[in-house]
């Protein structure tokens, strides 16, 4: 699999490290129900096919990367730095 550093271009799987899901980048705010904190740190998906994930460049310039991939294909739909995806702008497949 190869994913395409918004920083550095195209690379190898091997040098990132895979987080998890992205799902925790859409925090509850300080004075939500504790249903809604409960739900934020315990409940976890596991979808088959579209998920979004959050991914450390870790040998190369180091940034934080929402992938948005096919976890039945492992083919990479986009990526962005964590601070576009959090603004709202567009990424790179």
């Amino acid at each position: 699999m190869r994913i395409t550093c918004p920083l550095c271009g195209e690379r190898d799987l091997r040098e990132f490290t895979c987080s998890g899901a992205a799902d925790y980048l859409d925090r509850p705010a300080m004075d939500a129900p504790p249903e809604a904190w409960d739900a934020y740190l315990h409940l976890r998906d596991n979808p088959a096919g579209p998920a979004r994930e959050l991914w450390y460049h870790e040998t190369g310039c180091g940034a934080w990367l929402v992938v948005n991939r096919d976890t039945v294909s492992h083919g990479v739909l986009s990526v962005r730095l964590v601070t576009d995806a959090q603004a709202g702008s567009e990424g790179t497949a």
